[in-house]
């Protein structure tokens, strides 16, 4: 079933779940073993990300550099499909990242979802290589992720298939946008050109996402858009998080898990009660479901979900 009929049929919100591919080593039962205790909160779809290839230089015999693409986890098709066959009454979403690919490259992709019967995808235009300043999009790729979602539509009229496309947000804004209104404007065109629904960036402050979702509305954005949420679970977090994903951790929240900086328990505790009470804030004000991203633990999580749903 595709996320728009879940989110247009659901009388109530849900939660649904992020969770990141491991790292090759890691085995299919230790994967869907830390999948399964979610389960009990009966999400309705599980996102899988995509992390693209990572660019190493090795030395040659003749003293020249020579450069190689490497895959350091398992592919999000392969993760896909494994909780598919585990968890069949679970809606899977792989993420599809523009950076890296080419439009012949995203084709294969997009033929390889259809034969599985997937029919959600998250488009995303993807993050710069470890080293670059500025964004490059492959020869005959995609600067910008509202040329993917456009893609994926020409994809589906020319091949008879059909996908759910949902795109990212940013509350804060991206970092590489000049300000909110134009990043907005930038989602705007994500969603003319065929998206479906939109999931947040994770925040920490209920108010950024409320003024967010109103200048949405402004903008003439009427998809629906999901709030994503990540408990802080270590002191580590409060200096790494602002600087990773370009978003401002509320005084209240930074002061205590500092205070704890040294009680790794008590920083944990700290985060997923803040996130806890984020998510009831969410719930009483009219959002359609809840995103968490669990980052490939669940404990936090489970007991959010518990407290919240």
């Amino acid at each position: 079933m595709k996320i728009s009929e879940i989110l247009a049929r659901s009388g109530q919100p849900f939660p649904s779940i992020e969770i990141v591919p491991p790292l090759k080593g890691i085995s299919k039962e230790e994967l869907l073993s830390s999948i399964q205790p979610l389960m009990a909160f009966h999400p309705p779809f599980i996102n899988v990300t995509c992390h693209r290839d990572e660019i190493e230089f090795r030395p040659e015999a003749d003293g020249s550099w020579s450069r190689h693409s490497v895959r350091r986890r398992v592919s999000e098709t392969a993760v896909c499909a494994a909780i598919q066959a585990r968890f069949p009454q679970v809606e899977v979403v792989p993420h599809l990242i523009g950076a890296g690919m080419t439009r012949e490259m995203m084709d294969s992709q997009l033929y390889d979802l259809a034969f599985m019967g997937i029919e959600n995808v998250l488009a995303l235009r993807g993050d710069c290589l470890t080293g670059e300043k500025r964004f490059t999009p492959e020869p005959g790729g995609y600067r910008y992720a509202s040329e993917l979602v456009a893609d994926i539509r020409r994809f589906e009229k020319a091949q008879g298939a059909s996908f759910c496309i949902g795109v990212g947000a940013y509350p804060e804004k991206h970092f590489e946008a000049p300000n909110l209104e134009m990043d907005i404007e930038n989602l705007k065109r994500k969603v003319d050109e065929g998206a479906d629904y939109v999931v947040t960036q994770m925040f920490f402050d209920n108010a950024v996402f409320y003024a967010f979702r109103d200048k949405c509305v402004s903008a003439g954005i009427h998809v629906p858009v999901l709030p994503g949420l990540k408990p802080l679970s270590t002191a580590r977090q409060v200096e790494m998080l602002p600087e990773s994903f370009s978003l401002d951790i509320p005084k209240a929240l930074a002061a205590r898990v500092v205070a704890h900086a040294d009680d790794k328990a008590a920083c944990y505790e700290i985060g997923a009660e803040w996130c806890a009470a984020q998510c009831a804030d969410l719930l009483k004000n009219g959002v359609p479901a809840v995103h968490f991203y669990t980052m490939g633990k669940s404990d936090n999580i489970v007991r959010i979900l518990r407290e919240c749903f």
